[in-house]
C-alpha cells in the first residue's frame, strides 16, 4: 500500500509538470501476484501548434479581470464613504431641530434644510454642486418673482388679484417649461428650471393668503442656504469623490480593454477549426461595456464642468475632447465586434486562405494593440503621446502589407460565398486602423488643450 501511495504522489508530480518525461522502474505486489514494471516511460503529451502569443493573450485577459476586480473593490469603498458623508450631513442639519437655541431662530422652517440635504446630496461632488447651485438659482429667481407677483396682486385687490396671480402662473410656467425643453438647457439646468417653476407657484399662490410674504420667503431661503452649505462642506471638503477623476480614469482604462479584445479576436480567428474554443467571453464582455458608455460619459462630463479646480484638472479642462475620444473608441469597439461576427460565422474561409493573411493581420494587430496601450497610458499619466505622424507612418506600412496579402490574385476564390469571411475580417481590421489614426489625432489635440507634459 505504501508503494501504491508513492506511485500516486509520483503521478501527481508528473501531471503538474509541463513537457516532462520520466523513467520509472517499480515492483508492485497485489494478492501474491508480482508485476514487474520494467523501464516504463511515462511522458506528458505536449501541446502542438499552440503559439506563445496565446499565453500572452490569456495573461492580458487575466490582468484585465484582476483590474476590474480591483476597481470594484475601490468602488465599494467609495460607496461606504459616500454613505457616511450623507449621514454626517443629515446629522448636522438635524441639529437645527435638536438644539433649542437653533430651533428658536429658524423654527419649523428647519425642515427645508433637511429636505435640501436629502434632495441635492449626490455621489459626486460635481453632481452635488450642480444640483445645489441649480436649486439655489431656481429658488432665488422663483421666490423673488413669486413675491413680486403676490405683492402686486395684494395691492390690486379684489377680483384683479386672482386674475393677476393666475395669469402670471400661466405665463411664467409656460415660458420656463419651454426653455427647460431646449437640449442645452435641459442637460445642465433642468433641475434649476423645475425648482423655479415649483418655487414661483408656491410663493405666488400662497402669498395671496399669507400676511408676510417677504418674511416667509426669507426664512425658507435661509434654511435652504444652510442645507446647501452643509452639503457643499461635506461633499467637497470631506473625502471628495470627483466626477472628473472618474471620467479620466474610465476613458484611459478602456484602451486596455479594447486592445485585449482585439488581440483575442485575431488569435481566435487564425486557429484551426478543431482547435477553436470559446475564450473571448471575458474580453468581449468588457469591450461591450465600452459600447454602452456614452450615457455615463456625458453625465460625468456634465458633473465635471461644475467642479472647482482640483489636482490636475482646471476650470477650463477640455471635457468635450474626452467625449469625442470616447465616441471614437466606441466606433473602434464596433469594428472589433464585427470581427467577432466573422469568427462565429457558419461560412468560414479555408485554412489556406487564412494562412495567406495570417502574418500581416497579426502584424497589424500587434501594432494596433501596442498603439492603443500607448495612447491609454498617455491619457492616464497626462503626458504627450507620440506624434500622429509617427503612428500614421507605422500603420501605413502594415496597411500596404495587408493590401498585398488580400489582393484578389492571392485570395483568388472570391466567387464562392464561403470565402468572403477572410476579406470581411480584413475589412474590419482596416476599419479599426482608420479609427486608431483618428484617435491618435484627438489625443494629440487633447494634450495641447490640457497642457500635457512631454514624455
Amino acid at each position: 500500500l505504501s508503494k501504491v501511495r508513492s506511485s500516486s504522489v509520483l503521478f501527481y508530480c508528473l501531471r503538474c509538470a509541463v513537457h516532462f518525461n520520466a523513467n520509472i522502474t517499480g515492483l508492485s505486489k497485489v494478492r501474491g501476484t508480482t508485476f514487474v514494471m520494467d523501464s516504463i516511460v511515462l511522458s506528458m503529451p505536449t501541446t502542438v501548434g499552440t503559439p506563445i502569443k496565446q499565453n500572452k493573450i490569456k495573461a492580458s485577459i487575466l490582468h484585465l479581470i484582476s483590474f476590474f476586480q480591483e476597481q470594484k473593490n475601490k468602488h465599494d469603498m467609495r460607496k461606504i464613504i459616500h454613505s457616511i458623508k450623507v449621514g454626517i450631513a443629515l446629522l448636522m442639519v438635524s441639529l437645527l431641530y435638536l438644539l433649542d437655541p437653533l430651533f428658536e431662530k429658524v423654527g419649523e422652517n428647519a425642515m427645508w434644510a433637511i429636505m435640501t440635504v436629502v434632495v441635492i446630496f449626490e455621489y459626486y461632488a460635481g453632481a452635488t454642486l450642480s444640483k445645489g447651485l441649480n436649486r439655489g438659482i431656481g429658488t432665488i429667481l422663483g421666490g423673488g418673482l413669486g413675491c413680486l407677483a403676490a405683492i402686486i396682486a395684494q395691492d390690486v385687490g379684489g377680483l384683479g388679484k386672482a386674475l393677476l396671480v393666475g395669469s402670471s402662473v400661466f405665463i411664467f410656467g409656460t415660458a420656463a417649461t419651454y426653455i427647460r425643453l431646449v437640449p442645452r438647457i435641459k442637460m445642465r439646468y433642468d433641475y434649476g428650471a423645475m425648482i423655479f417653476i415649483l418655487t414661483f407657484n408656491l410663493v405666488a399662490v400662497s402669498g395671496l393668503r399669507a400676511e408676510e410674504v417677504k418674511e416667509l420667503a426669507r426664512q425658507r431661503l435661509s434654511t435652504i442656504g444652510m442645507g446647501f452649505a452643509v452639503c457643499i462642506f461635506t461633499s467637497v471638503l470631506v473625502f471628495p469623490l470627483w466626477a472628473s477623476d472618474e471620467l479620466h480614469y474610465s476613458i484611459a482604462s478602456r484602451f486596455e480593454t479594447v486592445a485585449c479584445s482585439l488581440e483575442g479576436c485575431i488569435e481566435e480567428y487564425f486557429k484551426e477549426n478543431n482547435e477553436k474554443e470559446i475564450q473571448l467571453g471575458a474580453s468581449l464582455n468588457a469591450c461591450k461595456s465600452v459600447l454602452h458608455s456614452k450615457s455615463k460619459d456625458e453625465t460625468l462630463a456634465n458633473f465635471a464642468r461644475w467642479e472647482p479646480w482640483h489636482g490636475r484638472f482646471g476650470l477650463s479642462h477640455p471635457w468635450e475632447k474626452y467625449l469625442r475620444i470616447g465616441e471614437v473608441l466606441r466606433e473602434l469597439a464596433t469594428a472589433i465586434f464585427s470581427m467577432e461576427g466573422c469568427i462565429q460565422s457558419a461560412m468560414q474561409s479555408s485554412s489556406n486562405t487564412r494562412q495567406l493573411i495570417k502574418e500581416p493581420c497579426e502584424a497589424v494587430g500587434s501594432i494596433l494593440s501596442w498603439t492603443l496601450r500607448d495612447l491609454g497610458e498617455s491619457i492616464l499619466k497626462m503626458k504627450r503621446c507620440r506624434p500622429k505622424v509617427l503612428i500614421s507612418s507605422k500603420l501605413q506600412s502594415v496597411r500596404l502589407e495587408l493590401n498585398l496579402a488580400t489582393s484578389s490574385a492571392k485570395l483568388g476564390v472570391l466567387g464562392q460565398g464561403d470565402e468572403l469571411a477572410s476579406p470581411s475580417f480584413v475589412f474590419f481590421l482596416m476599419r479599426a486602423m482608420e479609427k486608431l489614426e483618428i484617435l491618435a489625432k484627438e489625443i494629440e489635440e487633447l494634450g495641447v488643450l490640457a497642457d500635457f507634459q512631454n514624455k
